[in-house]
């Protein structure tokens, strides 16, 4: 087995969304960016996800802020129509937008760039339905447009100096493990294992790290309740429920194998950066300080592989 000093791995980071902040959110007032930088930084991380653009600051703020807190961009989560040709195109200015926030991060890290994590918009059918299901899914044109407007987005990534990232991702055309195979035997972007939607979309992580490792050019690391999950899917209730039934849990309360997947990845020297998410939609029932407690214990549950 690979020991940790072997390790090529760019860094453990945390994620905004572990915090409440993401784009569900965004509508709500939300944490100063210092008030979760600071107790990242304090747990041992190494870097962050973006969260909703411009959270985090533009240009010179957002570089400040990361070398102030020796932290790098690890990601960030970008969003596209890429099954409907004319929103996809009304869409491409955003994403050149949100691109100059990330080259403008790199330049705080150049040795650990971010990957800019492209991802489907899914539709209402597949929002109101996580975990696929028989009649749902893209059909030979839908698959042609995404993979079509995949290679324009991936193109303009590049062209930025940075290599993106494609997430599957709960409620979306590519979500089952059918869905990625397909993906990857259409495109020439690296994945993003996220073991959480991985078990949405009815997959085991440790087979898929197995799977799709050598497309696998980044991890998202969560754990889950699999009977919250099951029922989610059972009521056809939709991506919020996953968020508000709080099935994403610290690391070591759910169902993934965590040891099991974390030897795999150690083991074939992965070289990327894992992101370590628990999203919560924010409750005032909350106990002070719970999310900052819970990235803690999930650093902590790290140091076997990641010390």
């Amino acid at each position: 087995m690979t020991t940790t000093s072997e390790v090529a791995m760019k860094g453990i980071a945390g994620a905004p969304v572990s915090f409440g902040v993401f784009e569900l959110t965004a509508d709500q007032p939300l944490p100063e960016p210092e008030e979760i930088l600071a107790p990242l930084r304090d747990a041992g991380y190494d870097g962050i996800d973006l969260g909703p653009v411009g959270w985090l600051g533009r240009g010179e703020q957002l570089r400040q802020r990361l070398r102030t807190h020796g932290m790098a961009l690890a990601g960030g989560w970008v969003d596209l129509p890429l099954t409907d040709d004319e929103a996809f195109a009304a869409a491409l200015p955003g994403l050149d937008e949100t691109l100059e926030v990330f080259v403008a991060a790199a330049e705080a890290d150049r040795d650990r760039l971010p990957l800019p994590t492209l991802a489907d918009a899914g539709d209402e059918i597949r929002r109101a339905n996580p975990g696929g299901g028989p009649g749902i899914g893209l059909d030979e044109a839908g698959w042609d447009r995404l993979t079509r407007n995949v290679a324009t987005a991936a193109d303009r990534v590049r062209r930025a100096g940075l290599e993106p990232t494609f997430h599957h991702h709960a409620c979306t055309n590519v979500e089952t493990p059918d869905e990625i195979d397909t993906f990857l035997a259409r495109t020439d972007v690296g994945l993003t294992l996220d073991t959480g939607h991985l078990i949405i979309g009815g997959g085991d992580p440790v087979d898929g790290w197995r799977r799709w490792s050598d497309r696998i050019n980044h991890l998202h690391l969560k754990d889950a309740r699999t009977d919250v999950l099951a029922q989610v899917v059972k009521e056809r209730a939709g991506m919020r429920a996953v968020w508000e039934r709080r099935a994403f849990v610290e690391l070591g309360a759910g169902d993934l194998d965590v040891a099991g997947f974390m030897d795999a990845v150690v083991a074939d020297g992965f070289d990327g950066w894992c992101v370590v998410e628990q999203d919560v939609v924010p409750s005032p029932s909350d106990p002070p300080g719970k999310a900052a407690d819970d990235q803690r214990a999930n650093r902590e549950a790290l140091r076997r592989w990641l010390p």
